[in-house]
């Protein structure tokens, strides 16, 4: 069972991040496709912008899902080494299944949502010091993307200090660097307003 789980558990959170809530969200509420506008990306932010706060708000919560219940199931499935395993690497896969969806061309989000479920799936607290990270540096750096980057490889770090050493350290490890790599697609982005990630005219 231990070594099956290596393998099940990671393909569940794959396939449980590829399910792109935003497209199908705003082509049910607008006609549209969210990537053929704003940042190009399939996000809360940018269903927002074509379909509203509420459906925003609604993709939010079903993107934090996409992490929280492949790592939770993951998490509580049995207690041995290979198991231990499996959950950051479960968490990772989700996060690469939002970016890269295999249901949508490929063509996927950013991943900083469903990195969040997974972590809360682990420790609340972990969670709530990701979070914070990536608002200070939002805020210091005034550049959403290059924050994300930079979240990406410190907040690993950032969970040592805080003596978060368990399974949430090796979740941010490894969906901090996936982070990080996605974003760097829009590291050269103009911005206009701070968190709704618009580009310039």
């Amino acid at each position: 069972m231990g070594v099956l789980s290596m393998v099940l558990f990671p393909i569940l959170g794959y396939l449980s991040g590829s399910l792109p809530f935003s497209i199908w969200v705003t082509r049910h509420v607008k006609g549209v496709d969210v990537r053929d506008a704003g940042s190009g990306h399939a996000t809360t932010t940018n269903t927002i912008r074509q379909a509203g706060f509420g459906w925003g708000a609604l993709v939010l919560v079903l993107d934090v899902a996409k992490g929280f219940i492949p790592t939770y199931l993951a998490l509580h499935a049995g207690q041995n080494e290979i198991l231990s395993y499996a959950v950051p690497l479960t968490a990772a896969c989700a996060v690469i299944g939002h970016c890269w969806p295999l249901f949508a061309q490929f063509r996927g989000g950013m991943g900083l949502a469903t990195f969040g479920g997974a972590l809360l799936a682990v420790n609340w607290f972990a969670f709530v010091i990701g979070l914070g990270l990536l608002l200070l540096l939002t805020i210091t750096i005034r550049h959403g993307a290059r924050a994300s980057v930079f979240t990406g490889i410190l907040i690993a770090p950032a969970f040592w200090l805080f003596d978060l050493r368990g399974v949430e350290l090796w979740i941010a490890l490894a969906c901090g660097l996936v982070i990080s790599f996605r974003f760097l697609i829009d590291w050269n982005r103009k911005y206009r307003e701070l968190w709704l990630d618009r580009e310039k005219p």
